[in-house]
């Protein structure tokens, strides 16, 4: 099979399911998000990470492609597996790290090690994917339950995540503080 078909040459894209759709559709925008969130946990398992964090890393980007597939496929013509996109596993990762860090009092400048730094990257993309399925979902519906959570909660894993891995590493976090006096709780607040 050749890898290139030609076929959207002219702006459009199959979907998995079938029937055609411009590159710049929602549904496309979603799931390439997600492909993009993929690849970039896939420049952190490059990385020299502890071996637990690596397994996490990987589940999560298996999982990352079920979710990409039932972008994919609106008609829902395959089967797919809503566990894979569970929020449990990623709360107990969370809460996992975060039982090792000292507890947040500012927002903190992405950065430190390099692994922690791409960690933030994949962190912002993750939120770009939720931004995305968010606006199919509210522009046509019918996602399966539990997808916007879960994105939502990767985010959150992959913030902690960087926080861990700057431990790990012996870096400081870099705190941001505003310059007009405010504390750090009234600006999140």
């Amino acid at each position: 099979m050749k890898i290139y078909t030609r076929t959207g040459d002219a702006g459009e894209t199959s979907l998995f399911s079938g029937g055609r759709v411009r590159k710049d559709d929602a549904r496309i925008e979603a799931y390439g998000t997600v492909d993009e969130m993929a690849s970039f946990l896939g420049l952190l398992r490059c990385e020299p990470l502890p071996t637990e964090v690596q397994r996490r890393l990987e589940e999560i980007q298996r999982a990352l492609f079920e979710v990409g597939s039932v972008l994919a496929d609106p008609a829902r013509r395959t089967a797919h597996d809503e566990d894979s996109w569970s929020c449990a596993p990623i709360e107990a990762w969370i809460d996992e790290m975060d039982a090792e860090l000292p507890p947040l009092r500012a927002f903190i400048l992405p950065g430190g090690s390099r692994a922690a730094a791409l960690a933030h990257v994949v962190r912002t993309v993750c939120r770009r994917a939720e931004r995305r399925v968010n606006l199919l979902q509210a522009d046509r519906g019918g996602l399966p339950s539990g997808l916007l959570a879960y994105l939502n909660r990767l985010s959150d894993a992959f913030f902690v995540l960087a926080r861990f891995l700057n431990l790990r590493d012996g870096r400081a976090e870099t705190e941001w503080r505003p310059r007009s006096g405010a504390s750090s709780s009234e600006v999140a607040g």
